[in-house]
């Protein structure tokens, strides 16, 4: 689904990322870890196509199509979910309004009717029952308000309408508490674990992954992968830290 060749970026004329290669397939759940500063958050914006992060060298494929000829609207109508660490506040903007005119523009760039009114409230109730999220939030401005644990699950509801291939979920853990994380963590697995679908999981710790179980681990440093394993390589980081395992 995802095949990233030797990808090199710069951030205002930086470089971050330095020959980064991965391999997602489909129905994999991937997990990327490494310290602050590795180029974690510059991976997800840069397959996001987020203006900035300019690649110098290397290659993307997602779903058979060269990604980094499409523009970002382009990637997210072709399946390419990028949740994000903070997400924004959008005053003056409901909700389900937001979302339903993102998944109709979506679906128009994939040629497909767009929603009805009441095929959009029928399908955002049900995504929002998934993340335990009451529709009146729904019908708040978006994000306004809202604590660090209600922005993340409304954004899961936005993933869960939107149903892409592929999610990018940016330390999506950070600043949840206990329940929260297990809202989201069973929110993703509940959205996105599926034979057709995938997950890169951008993280610092390896407490979301006890509720998402990753297929792989990704050490991150220097902008490169430095070490890859199972789901026990992330239980060997939180144990012995980033310096004890890529020495």
């Amino acid at each position: 689904m995802l095949k990233i060749d030797n990808l090199q970026a710069n951030v205002a004329d930086k470089p971050i990322l330095k020959g980064l290669s991965l391999a997602i397939n489909p129905g994999e759940i991937h997990a990327i870890m490494g310290p602050n500063g590795a180029g974690k958050s510059t991976l997800g914006y840069t397959l996001g196509g987020r203006p900035g992060y300019e690649v110098t060298g290397g290659s993307v494929e997602f779903a058979g199509q060269n990604l980094l000829d499409l523009e970002p609207h382009e990637r997210a109508a072709a399946g390419l979910f990028l949740g994000f660490q903070y997400p924004v506040e959008i005053p003056g903007v409901s909700f389900v309004q937001f979302l339903r005119e993102a998944a109709n523009a979506q679906r128009k760039g994939r040629g497909e009717e767009p929603y009805s009114g009441g095929e959009f409230l029928k399908l955002a109730k049900e995504k929002a029952g998934l993340l335990k999220m009451d529709m009146d939030m729904l019908k708040r401005a978006v994000n306004v308000g809202f604590s660090g644990g209600e922005k993340k699950r409304a954004e899961m509801v936005q993933m869960g309408i939107l149903d892409p291939k592929l999610a990018i979920l940016d330390e999506t853990d950070s600043g949840l508490d206990i329940d929260a994380l297990r809202v989201v963590g069973e929110g993703i697995n509940s959205i996105m674990r599926a034979p057709d679908k995938a997950v890169l999981l951008i993280t610092h710790y390896q407490r979301l992954l006890d509720y998402v179980k990753p297929d792989f681990v990704h050490v991150l440093a220097g902008g490169r992968i430095v070490k890859s394993g199972g789901p026990e390589l992330a239980h060997q980081l939180e144990d012995e830290g980033y310096e004890a395992v890529v020495a």
